[in-house]
């Protein structure tokens, strides 16, 4: 029995299947759904898990090469939220682009982790090195 890391098996067996370049997406609770990549739905009630709740639990385990999120992010919240996610993603190239492109390199992730946030445009999509 697993007892420390990520005991979720949906997820160990997603990051599992992720190798150099592919990428994983990191969504907000509203994030579309897409059938033709898995969907790990994790979202309980409000915030619970956010999308930096993820990521601190994939970060030791997954190299990120660079992360994408949307230019609306940065500018629909205050610094105090940017400065967490730039915080949380400390050490990987960032790239900034419309949320409307963001949404269109979704179907070539092997997969998406949607989260309960309901912080906008919190969602990101991250690169393996």
């Amino acid at each position: 029995m697993l007892k420390t890391g990520i005991l979720n098996p949906a997820i160990l067996r997603l990051l599992a299947r992720i190798r150099h370049t592919n990428a994983l997406v990191l969504a907000d609770r509203g994030f579309p759904f897409w059938p033709e990549i898995e969907t790990v739905d994790l979202t309980l009630t409000d915030d619970i898990p956010t999308v930096l709740d993820v990521l601190a639990a994939i970060r030791s385990n997954f190299e990120i090469g660079e992360a994408h999120m949307a230019e609306e992010f940065f500018r629909e919240n205050p610094p105090p939220v940017r400065e967490r996610y730039g915080e949380a993603i400390k050490g990987c190239k960032l790239l900034i682009e419309p949320h409307v492109q963001l949404k269109k390199r979704v179907p070539t992730a092997i997969g998406l982790i949607r989260t309960a946030d309901t912080i906008p445009y919190s969602n990101m999509i991250l690169v393996s090195a």
